[in-house]
């Protein structure tokens, strides 16, 4: 088998910031669904891997749910809706994009959808019923055979909202039944009728807008769970009502019951609707409240009455009736400790209930299970810096430092502390005095955020032995104190969880470096970590100017002044002569580094070459720039959708001013180029490999190499380009290849070599690809 040219090697990414964002497919080795940004993301927990992105969606995706079979088999089809006013009907084969169908008819942000297979008549195939809520007060009814839809019915809420909805079959019968939490506190009730929805009850209980509605059935009844603002979860029996005609004392005490009459093949049936039981013991909004699913063991079908519930307590509660009394009672309780944290968004089982998964403000996956094995997988382990300002630009100085540059003026600079140090040697199996170079006394233990103060301070081993006992602090408490949360240092044998990450984490902030007069929006350090050099936001020449540091002193070392705006990326050449400039005044300035009498004096930039009006070849702003490996050549991307190689640059040439044109024909990738890498290593053919990231989140791989020819000509070839499912859904931002130092690495018989870039982008995703070499 032929090795694919480029492959994703790992996803990173987070649910979005919404309630009904997480769906997880029941059956064997089901996938939990979340929508992150624009994209559907399909996840396997067990693998702990992104296994596709489902891109179709141009805005938030807000909600999903995938479509469950009753053969106990895994979803294959699943629905997803989102600020883009559309509904998409997703349909996937070996966990890949089959088909995609787009519902359009949402005058607002679909904020609900729910789905069940359907069937009309005895012997047909059997119809997909969707239905769709959004803030245009509507709910809409679809149905799906092969690739039609059609809209049944739009259900009209007035001024009102429906916030949750779900389907189900009553009893006995193929006949729908539609459930709607609303902002009136009320879960209206609809049946169908002849292709159309009636409503026939509303149930009235709780006290605040229902965030969460869920059938399940349980024998011969249906049960639906609801959630809501009040803190309640409330569970509600629909069942067939008796028709005997039996008399009952009039002093019984009775629950008072919904009743209604609907009709199924001419037959008429009566339901009633009881409140089963109100469970209370969430301290805070209840977000969502799901049933463990039905699964089979061993040929026999399974159905567990289990209830999960999520909240912004920052706890999840499982819920079940106690085997002798019937009373529904708490079983387990999970959930997160302290730290400046929301709480849960939603919450799924697996498909055995072996596994609960629930997802928070900051993004995190919470995942609890009963036991299982941990496969090789990615982990964050460390959150440096979590206060401030959006960040926008970030530069590694070296394994332990980095300096960060986020809306503000001020650039900051972080080391590691030695807690992190600890864990991250016994990570990797290093030896940490080898790692540490005998620097271990200067080590801070940790840091922690000051309770009225904006950076990181350090923590030092003196400070963690006077924090006082918890019994101390209960004897001498007043309760009035505000204490600031505590750092404690811990070696982690396992990946650590989102309440440590946010405690027990945090870098010590080293150095501010102040300078210049409006917000960071670019940093770069030269190949030797001695040099730093930033750029803020301008619209004049003197705030454009472009700062250089010294990273051991941390003092200025010199202004350059030259570009007119704002300077939007800097790259020094990998022998460290050379400091490219690009900037939104659509030019480019070379800085060459002038060797200095002494060594311990900092060395010099002078103007060595730029473009002008009358010499650019971009017509619009620049906003990337790289260089060859081998310092010769420099490669620009503009919005303009060209990419342009210059040189070539001679660091033995000592004119004061020269001239660098183009070297290349000007390659016009079809989109507005964001984001340009030139890898290290050459391809097999000794040709450039060239990644240019584009405005639509797409990643085109490119080689490149001189022919000498007046004018250059075939001097692009086009190797692959991502496809849609391994593309972003918003424009790249930054592109990077894995410095390999000349070594690749290689699998299986076949001598695969493999090399490694990542990208990140503006739908908040990180993506790590390898690509193989010899097929470029």
């Amino acid at each position: 088998m032929v090795a694919p040219v480029l492959q994703t090697s790992h996803v990173f990414c987070c649910p979005n910031r919404v309630r009904g964002a997480l769906s997880w497919s029941s059956g064997p080795g089901g996938l939990l669904a979340f929508g992150t940004s624009c994209s559907v993301v399909l996840y396997d927990p067990r693998k702990r891997v992104v296994v596709t992105n489902l891109n179709g969606h141009t805005a938030r995706v807000n909600c999903i749910q995938w479509i469950c079979k009753q053969d106990g088999f895994p979803s294959t089809e699943l629905v997803s809706g989102g600020s883009d006013n559309q509904v998409i009907h997703w349909e996937t084969e070996n966990n890949q994009l089959l088909k995609a169908v787009h519902l359009h008819g949402h005058e607002g942000p679909v904020y609900a959808v729910h789905a069940v297979y359907q069937r009309r008549a005895p012997g047909v195939a059997l119809h997909t019923l969707i239905v769709s809520a959004a803030s245009d007060s509507t709910v809409r009814v679809w149905s799906k055979k092969g690739s039609e839809v059609t809209c049944l019915q739009t259900l009209n809420f007035g001024n009102g909202f429906t916030l949750a909805l779900c389907l189900s079959f009553l009893p006995n019968t193929d006949v729908p039944v539609l459930a709607c939490g609303d902002d009136d506190c009320k879960i209206h009730l609809f049946v169908q009728q002849n292709d159309q929805f009636q409503k026939v009850l509303f149930l009235c209980g709780h006290e605040d807008w229902i965030r969460g509605v869920e059938w399940a059935v349980f024998g011969q009844d249906l049960f639906l769970a609801s959630c809501s603002q009040d803190c309640l979860i409330r569970i509600w029996r629909l069942y067939i009502k008796s028709t005997s005609l039996e008399t009952q004392d009039d002093d019984t005490i009775r629950l008072k019951e919904n009743t209604f009459i609907v009709e199924n093949e001419s037959i008429k049936i009566a339901f009633a609707v009881t409140l089963e039981t109100v469970l209370a013991g969430h301290e805070n909004w209840v977000n969502a409240v799901h049933w463990q699913p039905s699964f089979y063991r061993d040929g026999v079908l399974q159905r567990p009455m289990r209830l999960l519930s999520a909240s912004m307590d920052k706890t999840m509660i499982l819920w079940a009736p106690d085997e002798e009394s019937g009373v529904w009672l708490e079983q387990v309780r999970v959930g997160e400790v302290g730290g400046n944290t929301l709480g849960f968004y939603d919450c799924q089982f697996n498909e055995d209930g072996s596994m609960i998964i629930a997802h928070a403000f900051h993004g995190a996956l919470h995942l609890w299970k009963q036991n299982a094995a941990n496969p090789v997988t990615w982990h964050e382990i460390a959150r440096p810096q979590i206060h401030g300002y959006d960040l926008k630009c970030l530069v590694m100085i070296n394994r332990f430092q980095f300096v960060s540059g986020a809306d503000e003026k001020v650039l900051r600079v972080f080391s590691a502390p030695r807690n992190f140090v600890e864990n991250f040697c016994a990570i990797t199996g290093q030896s940490l005095n080898h790692v540490l170079c005998n620097q271990d006394s200067d080590l801070p233990e940790g840091a922690t955020v000051p309770a009225l103060g904006l950076s990181n301070k350090a923590v030092f081993q003196g400070d963690i032995a006077s924090q006082p006992s918890d019994e101390e602090e209960l004897l001498t408490s007043t309760g009035l104190e505000h204490h600031q949360v505590a750092f404690q240092p811990s070696i982690l044998t396992e990946p650590p969880t989102e309440d440590h990450l946010l405690q027990n984490t945090l870098w010590p902030e080293v150095q501010k470096l102040y300078g210049h007069g409006y917000e960071i929006f670019c940093v770069a350090c030269n190949n030797s970590k001695t040099l730093l050099a930033s750029a803020c936001k301008a619209a004049k020449k003197e705030h454009a100017a472009i700062i250089l540091w010294n990273t051991t002193s941390w003092k200025q070392v010199q202004n350059l002044v030259f570009h007119s705006l704002t300077v939007t990326q800097m790259a020094f050449s990998p022998n460290d002569k050379f400091l490219l400039a690009v900037s939104r005044d659509r030019t480019w300035s070379l800085w060459k580094r002038q060797d200095t009498i002494s060594p311990e004096l900092d060395p010099i930039f002078s103007l060595f070459a730029f473009t002008n009006k009358i010499t650019a070849v971009h017509s619009r702003i620049i906003w990337s720039c790289d260089w060859s490996p081998d310092s010769k050549f420099f490669f620009t991307g503009s919005r303009d959708k060209k990419v342009v190689v210059w040189g070539e640059c001679d660091s033995s040439d000592d004119s004061i001013e020269h001239s660098i044109g183009p070297c290349s024909s000007v390659l016009d990738v079809g989109g507005s180029v964001t984001a340009v890498s030139v890898c290290p290593v050459l391809n097999l053919s000794q040709r450039y490999i060239v990644a240019v990231g584009l405005e639509c989140g797409k990643i085109c791989l490119y080689t490149w190499k001189k022919t000498d020819q007046v004018p250059e000509v075939n001097d692009w070839t086009h190797c692959v380009e991502t496809s849609q499912s391994q593309s972003h859904t918003l424009a790249i931002r930054k592109l990077c290849w894995k410095n390999c130092n000349g070594k690749t690495e290689q699998k299986g018989a076949e001598g695969t070599e493999w090399l490694h870039f990542a990208s990140c982008g503006e739908d908040h995703t990180v993506k790590i690809y390898r690509v193989n070499r010899c097929a470029l």
